[in-house]
């Protein structure tokens, strides 16, 4: 495997050993919700994005917070209420280590809890689980709800809560990261057709 371009941040970019593109055909192939759904691709994209900017702050690992981005809702089965969703999308993750996935035991151990755990409400952890939490509780602002600094777990998420928020609410589209995940046009709403 080759090294991929992640996504430019405001400060520099990020390089992957991951094919993002790659993983992103496999987990559309199984995708079952619209994939312009409150939990769908956008969603994703901004927590990527929001990801990155807290782990560049706290020091977290940018390739697991960029596949939990991927990861962490890639096997919901409804849009409200999904108990083990994000159990699912680890051992989604899981099933493709050695193909897809290139972490050593103790980063996809991390990758897996922040998927496992990621809507129980944690607040403390290893900064990696702390990034990833933060990330999609960020992105709160899509289903009507603002994040409280109080439930978020860093000062660097703490920091552009504000700007996060309004990005959720407004519907922003992050099309750099979409491009980057080898979509450069939304896909149609059934993506399998």
């Amino acid at each position: 495997t080759g090294l991929h371009r992640l996504s430019k941040t405001w400060q520099r970019e990020i390089v992957t050993m991951h094919d993002h593109a790659a993983i992103m055909k496999v987990i559309l192939d199984g995708y079952v919700l619209p994939v312009r759904g409150s939990h769908g691709l956008i969603h994703w994209a901004r927590v990527l994005e929001n990801g990155l900017r807290v782990a560049e702050e706290n020091g977290a690992d940018p390739e697991v917070v960029a596949l939990f981005a991927l990861f962490h809702d890639s096997r919901r089965v409804n849009e409200y209420r999904d108990d083990g969703h994000g159990l699912r999308g680890g051992e989604f993750a899981r099933s493709l280590r050695g193909s897809l996935v290139h972490l050593d035991d103790a980063r996809f151990e991390l990758l897996f809890e922040a998927c496992r755990l990621h809507t129980d409400g944690h607040t403390e952890g290893d900064p990696t689980l702390q990034a990833c939490w933060d990330a999609d509780r960020l992105d709160l602002g899509r289903v009507g709800i603002k994040p409280q600094p109080r439930r978020l777990c860093t000062d660097a998420a703490r920091v552009i809560l504000e700007w996060s928020n309004e990005r959720a609410v407004s519907g922003h589209i992050p099309t750099n990261v979409l491009v980057g995940w080898g979509l450069p046009t939304m896909p149609p709403e059934d993506h399998r057709a």
